[in-house]
């Protein structure tokens, strides 16, 4: 039997003349490479097709985005209601920053105190936004930041850049170009084929920044306001991470505050009140005119950028978390600034926007006074800011608090209403917090930040009762 399979092997074939089983061990070889590339093919056309549309691994994007929508703006857009104590001001007082040799005017106008709200489409994009509310200074379509790129994104917004454009943005990210760096990747200020200027925040490839990215695209890709840094886009290509953002170039309410732009001058009180003013309004914007409500977690002085007209732009939203309707809270883990974190965050981990509120409390008292929030360089009753200026405020001492930098002092009336406010939102009872949207009405106008059914004199608010009942003189402030 052996020899006949032998014999029969052996045996040539018509194919140029091979043994049987040379020939077939080619047939067997040419099925195998066949197998091999229709495999190949089958590989590179599904990650093309991932590149082109669902690439991402973020399978939530989509989802996330749908889901955030407007809701009804009347108590938001009720901040913009009411006389402006600014109105009929002398021009001095109009003065935003005082230079050496010069000084920057600035006028406050009606569109200032608009705030801008988008409805927020469910798949249609652009065609299904409406605008709420359209101040007389919003920007037009054809001044667009992203005018004259391609129209296309993955969402529906911004633009989908690739890794390619954003290194000639940056001049391959040079770190001549780095404007900051941070725990989760470095910002580069770069720009577009356009000419537009932004600032490209290129994440580091941890488990944290993946999350920072989602969060930021998710939640933030929607969402439209003056006093928001705008998110253009974003750049996913193998494993890099990058977003695109509007540039900001005057620094931030830190460096204005604690020196690092001294040689520029100081922030006069009517600039850092327009400062707080528009984060105020920023913050009622995620608290209570969106759905799910953003809590942002991270509100300090340095996320607080400053464009060339002194108006806030909030920025840095990593942290933020999504509070869908009828949850009161979230449990996660703390995560933040020290010395801005609200206490009952910091020993629960129970949050909510009363977290945001605190922390903009601190923030407000942090301009009011120049001090940084926890200082180790003073006295030891002074190293927190809050306690310290509730001991002042209690000591009938308000007037002794004002940044000395400050050159020309609030009157007594904008002080009380400054440090009242700032008072109520750290308060130890997250309850007893306004919401942001109060805050913003509060220092837009001569309402009493403390309401008619609080002003009587109770326990844990003796600090605040004292200042408001506290008789104090009236009159001109001198300058120092």
């Amino acid at each position: 039997m052996a020899p006949d399979l032998n014999t029969t092997l052996s045996k040539k074939t018509f194919v140029f003349g091979m043994k049987v089983w040379v020939f077939t061990g080619v047939l067997v070889g040419v099925f195998i490479v066949i197998v091999l590339v229709v495999l190949s093919i089958c590989v590179t056309s599904r990650r093309k097709s991932r590149r082109v549309s669902g690439m991402l691994p973020l399978s939530r994007i989509s989802i996330a985005s749908k889901e955030i929508k407007e809701i009804g703006v009347d108590h938001v857009s009720a901040i913009q209601q009411g006389p402006r104590p600014h109105d009929g001001i002398e021009t001095e007082s109009e003065k935003v920053l005082l230079y050496s040799n010069k000084a920057y005017d600035y006028s406050i106008s009606g569109s200032d105190d608009h705030t801008e709200i988008y409805a927020i489409g469910s798949g249609e994009g652009s065609k299904e936004a409406s605008a709420l509310h359209r101040p007389s200074d919003s920007i037009p379509p054809d001044t667009s930041p992203l005018a004259g790129l391609p129209d296309f994104s993955q969402l529906g917004w911004g633009h989908w850049f690739t890794l390619r454009d954003l290194e000639l943005a940056t001049m391959h990210f040079s770190n001549d170009n780095i404007i900051g760096e941070g725990g989760y990747g470095v910002v580069y200020r770069g720009q577009l084929i356009n000419g537009t200027p932004v600032a490209v925040k290129k994440l580091l490839n941890v488990g944290q920044a993946e999350r920072e990215f989602r969060v930021e695209v998710e939640a933030f890709g929607h969402v439209r306001h003056k006093n928001l840094v705008r998110l253009l886009g974003y750049c996913i290509e193998g494993t890099h991470r990058i977003l695109v953002y509007e540039y900001v170039d005057n620094g931030n309410l830190e460096q204005w505050l604690h020196g690092a732009l001294s040689q520029y001058g100081y922030l006069t009180w009517e600039a850092r009140i327009k400062i707080l003013l528009g984060t105020a309004k920023a913050l009622a914007y995620l608290h209570e005119a969106i759905e799910p409500k953003i809590v942002h977690r991270d509100i300090k002085a340095s996320n607080i950028l400053i464009d060339d007209e002194f108006n806030a732009k909030l920025s840095d939203f990593g942290l933020a978390k999504l509070l869908g309707a009828g949850k009161s809270h979230i449990t996660t883990r703390v995560m933040g600034t020290f010395g801005y974190v609200a206490p009952e965050y910091a020993k629960s981990g129970l949050l909510n926007e009363k977290s945001d509120v605190y922390s903009f409390g601190v923030v407000l008292l942090e301009a009011i006074t120049g001090r940084d929030p926890v200082d180790y360089g003073r006295p030891t009753h002074e190293v927190n800011l809050v306690d310290w200026l509730k001991m002042m405020v209690g000591s009938k001492r308000s007037e002794e608090v004002v940044d000395p930098n400050i050159e020309r002092k609030p009157s007594v009336s904008e002080l009380k209403r400054a440090l009242l406010t700032a008072l109520r939102c750290v308060d130890p009872d997250s309850d007893k917090r306004p919401k942001m949207s109060q805050v913003a009405r509060m220092l837009n106008s001569e309402e009493n930040p403390i309401p008619r059914q609080d002003r009587r004199p109770r326990k844990g608010h003796a600090t605040a009762t004292k200042m408001e009942s506290g008789k104090q003189e009236r009159g001109p402030r001198r300058h120092k």
